[in-house]
């Protein structure tokens, strides 16, 4: 079961000289080659280690509540191969969390890779398939005879909190990276919260959501490539006013492909009722100057985006390239029943193309849309909290009217027609109870910390007593090993039962302190016991609360 699942006692810790190293205790960890079907429990918490693989035709199934955290020094990423599926099924009262295993405070964009999964459908590269982009070597798309409805399970009420990270410039793992992701694939309610790079990228594919969240990406929201084709209805974006990515942030991203050819499938996302938040709530605000634009559409792409709100962006749009000038005029490229607020340049929209008049297009009366000069303007409850955004109308809204569903490309089961324009109207919202706006304060169990103190090599092994003891809810133990050695540090409990393993690996001579955290754990008299290769000591603790 080794290359499976992992399912002993592990946290792993690297210590270096005058560097504290702090993760999040976990029950169980995930790694390498998944074959088999697993099913994770919701009682446990579990380390995703490196790049775990789910192989077809095997399946992982992670019921709700469950916790899991990415491992930092191996890039931990979630894989779903062609042919595999992810059976991801929380509640609106219990979602499933991907998130840092760093401790509250210490958390940020990057500190794991992402969730990748590769699908059977089509997509516009030649040969129909490629390998995805973040290092990781993973194929997607169906080849020669793709699966338009391809399935590869559900992903429904997850959280996925502070991953993406930059392989290679332009070269990153996503937020949540969809290859070839077919329509039989089931996604919604999914919040994607303080990512490396895009919250969310699709390369190709026909796969269909509902109810995404793109909170504080560093790069894009919705990025959209290499011919994907899905529909899309309820989401919300909300910028990070001070971090932005160097190559450009926007709210949208599209292309055909990364040259703009014609090759098809083309990219031709339909997006409907979206609440994108910019970095600025009012057109004089500051903020970081590589925030674009809220839609960028360029190198061929025929996105279109209907009843949906923009506010508080340098530029609503920009519609970039004479092919995408050629498919707006062309009425294949759309832009329906929705408003602008607060941009700052442009009144909103704007081209590279010298003869194409983008303003006037964008505000063709029969295309129903709408500008306001402030954010303000579109009456929105709060949308500009950064740590509780609310993006309810308030009443007398002008984004309380003004929908429409007429469009044929919107005569399609899928969409639910509302009156109101943007994510929500004013009956409940749809990402109440499930999501978290400030992951940074959130704790999600038992931390400890390690650190190697001073400088001298000691001369012998010894476990000191814990300071301050007894404690509540957290306490120091300093121990010292002469020379390098697998050490293992662990709590017990008075009938002996193992509690958790503060120190599991490897460590060069040295003094060490480990700053225990039993927030989760109830009063009591513990034991702590250190272990190596020519040592062995116990000493109690007390834990008063």
């Amino acid at each position: 079961m080794r290359s499976t699942l992992l399912l002993f006692l592990v946290l792993s810790l690297v210590c270096t000289s005058s560097l504290a190293q702090v993760v999040t205790q976990a029950d169980s960890t995930i790694e390498g080659d998944i074959t088999t079907n697993v099913t994770l429990s919701s009682s446990k918490k579990y380390l995703l280690k490196g790049f775990v693989n789910v192989n077809s035709p095997a399946s992982i199934t992670i019921p709700a509540g469950t916790v899991i955290f990415g491992e930092q020094s191996s890039k931990g990423t979630l894989i779903i191969n062609r042919g595999a599926k992810i059976f991801a099924e929380g509640t609106a009262n219990s979602p499933i969390i991907f998130t840092s295993q760093r401790p509250p405070g210490q958390r940020g964009p990057g500190d794991w890779g992402g969730i990748i999964i590769a699908g059977n459908a089509s997509i516009n590269t030649p040969g129909g398939t490629a390998t995805i982009e973040g290092g990781t070597g993973t194929v997607y798309g169906g080849g020669a005879t793709p699966n338009d409805a391809d399935n590869s399970g559900v992903l429904r009420y997850v959280r996925i909190e502070f991953p993406g990270i930059a392989y290679l410039p332009d070269n990153e793992i996503n937020g949540l990276t969809m290859g070839g992701v077919g329509s039989g694939t089931t996604i919604e309610y999914v919040q994607v919260s303080y990512c490396g790079d895009d919250a969310f990228e699709w390369f190709g594919g026909t796969v269909n959501t509902k109810y995404l969240i793109a909170f504080k990406p560093v790069d894009d929201y919705y990025d959209t490539d290499f011919g994907f084709r899905g529909k899309m209805q309820f989401g919300i974006g909300v910028a990070d006013p001070n971090v932005a990515d160097i190559s450009g942030s926007n709210g949208f991203e599209s292309d055909n492909d990364a040259t703009g050819t014609f090759n098809a499938p083309r990219t031709q996302p339909i997006f409907s009722n979206y609440t994108m938040i910019g970095p600025m709530p009012d057109t004089s605000a500051a903020a970081n100057a590589n925030h674009r634009r809220g839609i960028h559409l360029r190198r061929s792409t025929l996105t279109s985006i209907y009843n949906s709100i923009f506010i508080g962006y340098r530029t609503g749009a920009l519609l970039d390239g004479a092919n995408v000038a050629t498919a707006s005029t062309g009425d294949t490229l759309q832009i329906r029943n929705s408003i602008w607020g607060g941009m700052r340049f442009a009144n909103g929209v704007t081209t590279t193309v010298g003869t194409f008049d983008a303003e006037a297009w964008y505000m063709t009366a029969a295309y129903g849309n709408r500008r306001y000069v402030q954010p303000s303007e579109v009456q929105l409850t709060d949308p500009f909290n950064l740590t509780n955004p609310n993006p309810v109308p308030q009443a007398g809204s002008p984004s309380l009217s003004g929908a429409s569903f007429t469009n044929p490309r919107l005569q399609d089961a899928f969409f639910t027609p509302t009156t109101y324009v943007g994510a929500f109207g004013t009956d409940a919202r749809w990402d109440a109870g499930w999501t978290n706006y400030d992951p940074q304060n959130t704790s999600y169990g038992t931390v400890v910390s390690v650190e190697q103190i001073g400088e001298a090599i000691p001369e012998r092994f010894e476990l000191t007593q814990n300071y301050p003891n007894p404690f509540n809810p957290s306490t120091q133990i300093d121990y010292s090993i002469p020379n390098e050695t697998h050490v293992d540090l662990q709590v017990f409990d008075v009938l002996g039962r193992e509690i958790r393993t503060l120190v599991n690996q490897v460590q060069p001579a040295g003094r060490y302190r480990v700053h225990f955290d039993a927030t989760e754990l109830p009063s009591g008299l513990y034991m702590y016991n250190i272990k190596t290769a020519n040592f062995q000591q116990v000493r109690k603790m007390m834990l008063t609360k």
